[in-house]
């Protein structure tokens, strides 16, 4: 009994500081024990300007790593900053967190964009950004429960709604519509670039092309039920999140490149959002490819004003 009382009034000071968005009602089945093993804590990228940031997860019953790029903004230091949580693509890792931070970093310097604490959350390789139905890798849980309060705790953050911003490439892409729209209490704008897997069958080029991915992720987060898969698609939760989202007024964008296998998928979401009656910005990047650094240097230089809007800043 003394646990679930410590239990019960962690949750009420969570719900105090993220408010709307506890109990989490993930499809998640009977659910079970987090899988320990699982890379939680990555290696630390030592790049400028980038701190690196392990906690204990209650979660987990294990620590779990993130980074954080801070800008140089020559403003004083109790100055308080929105966050934009970047999620990564399928393989997870650090190795794009150098070539982004610069892109950001010199974005902000030159006032295309607003100054913004950047985190790259450690979503795991292969989890879709969502909890697994047998439990054993609740990345959901742990990122929207745990990472984002300890940033809220760790950085002078403006720690609401109207100071953050999710943006992910591929799954990461994936993750930030599953996840801005599941959460648009939580986050002002959504950018998601070159997204997938974006279909509910799971059918797309990448997956016909590595079927043995497609397997592992149906096997590891969907316990091969595809119905869980696509009930924590951002294909359904578009559909069932789009009256939040206007209710919330979120910021959303969409990016593909026109060299891009994934484009007719992107393409299909994009009518989909329409469908729904989700309004979010959309382009299609001349000669680029599935690659993250190509689609954010476009945007950064084309429309970092979409940055300003989901914040709520003047252009």
């Amino acid at each position: 009994m003394p646990t679930l009382g410590r239990r019960h009034s962690f949750n009420r000071l969570l719900a105090l500081a993220l408010p709307g968005i506890l109990p989490i009602r993930s499809a998640q089945g009977a659910g079970g024990a987090a899988n320990r093993s699982l890379p939680w804590v990555t290696a630390e990228a030592r790049v400028p300007r980038v701190a690196y940031r392990t906690f204990d997860s209650r979660t987990v019953g294990a620590r779990v790593s993130y980074h954080a790029y801070m800008p140089d903004t020559g403003r004083a230091a109790e100055m308080r900053l929105p966050v934009l949580y970047w999620l990564h693509g399928t393989e997870g890792g650090t190795s794009g967190i150098a070539p982004l931070t610069a892109l950001f970093d010199e974005a902000i310097r030159a006032g295309r964009v607003p100054a913004m604490i950047v985190v790259f959350v450690n979503g795991l390789p292969r989890r879709l950004w969502a909890d697994a139905k047998d439990g054993s890798s609740p990345v959901e849980t742990v990122f929207v429960r745990e990472v984002i309060p300890d940033v809220d705790r760790t950085f002078r953050t403006l720690a609401s709604r109207e100071g953050r911003i999710l943006e992910g490439f591929s799954m990461g892409g994936y993750g930030a519509a599953r996840l801005g729209f599941k959460y648009p209490d939580l986050f002002a704008g959504v950018s998601i670039l070159a997204g997938g897997p974006l279909d509910p069958e799971f059918q797309g080029p990448r997956a016909q092309r590595s079927p043995r991915v497609r397997e592992q992720i149906l096997r590891e987060v969907c316990s091969n039920d595809l119905e869980y898969f696509r009930a924590i698609s951002p294909w359904m939760l578009a559909a069932k999140g789009a009256a939040a989202v206007r209710a919330n007024r979120s910021v959303v964008r969409q990016a593909i490149g026109l060299a891009d296998d994934t484009r007719d998928l992107s393409r299909r979401f994009h009518e989909r959002m329409i469908e729904v009656g989700i309004a979010h910005g959309y382009f299609e990047v001349p000669n680029a490819g599935h690659d993250a650094r190509a689609l954010l240097a476009h945007l950064l230089d084309r429309d970092g004003a979409f940055y300003r809007r989901a914040l709520g800043q003047p252009r």
